[in-house]
């Protein structure tokens, strides 16, 4: 579903389903500082939390999905439990909401596919939050590498590290879907389709808190990728290495989630949204030569409901394309069989 194009100028209205730590701190206030959307309502069931979404957006509050046309919405984020994702994107795309689904966008690729199928046959849009794609660090490294700074890229490493009390949230469906999901994204945005898939685990299927993954790209490239919840030393974010030189990022973590859960917003800091201190920046390690700080870009989450919000309008693709989280689902699925059977599982 798209709106003709006398309507190009109107904010995209949106609602967030879900209004958990995710809808509250990850996409209402993003939306709600993205040129070309309007957050209009949100999907709650719980009394606690819709007092807290009329409180600090002003939105309509319904019970649910089947309530929002009547509201003028156009678009919704669903920002569930991640075993509700499926359900709830099919329902959305079946009322014509253009959908943005949370990662991880369905608990395996059979899903994710059915769900993609069904998007395409009504023609209404669908995309995946993959938010990271808009992170500070990788959009600084997708940069270094459209530069050449690296050479040819023939190793990735890349982590989400971090120490946090008790088990990782049961809403993310366990670390290799919920981690795994941003980071096996941005390995196929880098490197391409994967080939061949290694991974070994700590903690049961669905209630992962470790994992390790080496992807084998068709390109050539070998992404290293660790996700953690007990790491009490973090490694570093990224460590790419090139025949000219090596980009490493040490910080574990770049500033736009501490931000939003710090109660800081995009439409409060404008310009300066996303903006990474200088001890924050990553090094390059020329071969042969010096160690170069580098600075920086911005971290641009409302960039992806920008993007979103054009694509409803009928101006460009949406920001993922679904077929591209089928992708991300299939490498996951490999590694899910690869660590419960302690081997490689191939892809080609």
């Amino acid at each position: 579903m798209t709106t003709a194009p006398g309507d190009s100028s109107r904010p995209v209205r949106t609602a967030v389903v879900g209004y958990g730590g995710g809808g509250r701190f990850f996409h209402a206030p993003v939306i709600a500082g993205a040129a070309g959307c309007e957050l209009v309502a949100v999907v709650t069931g719980s009394p606690e939390r819709a007092a807290q979404a009329r409180a600090e957006h002003g939105v309509e509050v319904v019970a649910s999905l089947a309530d929002l046309p009547g509201l003028g919405v156009e678009a919704v984020t669903v920002s569930t439990p991640a075993a509700t994702h499926t359900a709830l994107t099919e329902e959305a795309l079946r009322l014509g909401l253009a959908t943005v689904c949370d990662k991880p966008f369905a608990l395996d690729a059979v899903a994710a596919r059915a769900t993609a199928a069904l998007a395409a046959e009504l023609g209404v849009p669908l995309t995946v939050y993959q938010n990271r794609r808009f992170d500070a660090d990788f959009l600084t490294l997708q940069r270094l590498l459209a530069e050449g700074a690296l050479g040819n890229v023939q190793r990735v490493e890349s982590s989400f590290e971090r120490w946090a009390a008790g088990d990782p949230p049961p809403a993310g469906a366990g670390l290799l879907r919920d981690f795994g999901s941003h980071l096996v994204d941005q390995a196929l945005v880098l490197s391409g389709p994967v080939v061949a898939v290694s991974a070994q685990t700590l903690g049961p299927d669905g209630a992962e808190h470790d994992v390790r993954l080496q992807l084998q790209h068709a390109s050539g490239v070998r992404s290293e990728i660790s996700g953690s919840w007990k790491q009490a030393a973090p490694g570093p974010r990224f460590r790419v290495s090139g025949t000219a030189g090596t980009f490493v990022l040490d910080a574990p973590m770049e500033g736009q989630e501490e931000a939003l859960l710090a109660g800081r917003t995009p439409a409060a800091e404008g310009d300066a949204w996303g903006a990474e201190p200088a001890h924050r920046w990553g090094r390059l390690h020329v071969a042969g030569g010096p160690v170069l700080p580098v600075r920086s870009e911005n971290g641009r989450w409302p960039a992806f409901y920008e993007r979103f919000a054009a694509a409803v309008r009928g101006h460009g693709a949406v920001p993922v394309d679904p077929a591209e989280a089928v992708a991300s689902s299939l490498v996951i699925d490999a590694a899910r069989t690869s660590a419960a059977e302690h081997r490689s599982v191939s892809l080609a």
